[in-house]
């Protein structure tokens, strides 16, 4: 397998401790000529839809890598540690949801395996820290070169742990779709495609709240609520300058519903 000269790390780990820094530390031991990149340690505790959010929001924008991520809650239990083969690079990390959406933004996954090869871990791995004892020393290995194969039996990707499809129908004049995300600037991002907009007039309420559909923030006055297509070409709803999540009073994995007002 050809060498990957980028590793990526989605964590939940925040920034107040050390457990970036270690991750870190064991990649540069292992392969010190891979770059890394950090998509994001902010993560909510916990939050496995919104890691696989961003991790598949972001990784069809990076080179060919080794992408890590680390959104385990069930870290030392039976959970599977896996890592997943796509054409366009190798997801690694815990066997709950996380990997899928990323796998298939890099066009589907190719092949998978447990990892099981205690060769590729820490010595004494900690049961509450796999990222850096379990999925940071493998992704170094498979960064520099070691076969796929070798961190531990082939699975069936389709066995995998998948998050569960979120709420999307829509009707004449009417859509209704899950919250997926909310960014840091309150925008609320739909788990609906950006292209079930089309069917939408303007100007539309959205939660019972009036709001236009535009392009970007600026398309209404400020203040305003502006539904459009986000960056990820998914629907989404902004307020121009304020918080959309405080307005509509969402918060992920609620259900918004959008009317065409006559």
């Amino acid at each position: 397998m050809a060498d990957y000269p980028v590793i990526s790390l989605t964590t939940d780990f925040g920034l107040s401790d050390g457990f970036v820094a270690a991750c870190h530390g064991v990649i540069a031991g292992l392969a010190p000529t891979v770059r890394v990149i950090d998509i994001t340690h902010l993560v909510d505790p916990g939050d496995i839809v919104r890691g696989a959010a961003v991790l598949s929001q972001t990784v069809p924008y990076l080179p060919p890598a080794v992408h890590v991520a680390v959104v385990d809650p069930g870290v030392g239990t039976a959970r599977r540690a896996v890592a997943v083969q796509t054409p366009a690079g190798l997801l690694v990390g815990p066997d709950n949801g996380l990997l899928p959406w990323a796998a298939d933004a890099l066009g589907g996954p190719t092949g998978a395996v447990e990892l099981s090869n205690s060769d590729w871990f820490a010595t004494d791995a900690s049961r509450t820290f796999h990222g850096r004892d379990v999925f940071a020393p493998v992704a170094a290995r498979l960064a520099t070169g070691a076969p796929f194969a070798q961190a531990g039996p082939a699975i069936d990707p389709a066995g995998l742990i998948r998050l569960p499809e979120p709420v999307v129908s829509a009707g004449e004049g009417w859509l209704e779709s899950q919250v997926l995300t909310i960014d840091r600037y309150g925008n609320v991002q739909l788990a609906a495609p950006g292209s079930a907009l089309d069917a939408l007039g303007s100007p539309l309420r959205v939660g019972g709240v009036r709001a236009v559909r535009g392009g970007t923030f600026g398309d209404t006055s400020p203040g305003g609520l502006v539904v459009y297509v986000d960056s990820a070409g998914r629907a989404a709803v902004a307020v121009n300058g304020g918080r959309a999540a405080g307005v509509l009073a969402v918060r992920p994995g609620d259900v918004v519903r959008l009317v065409t007002v006559p």
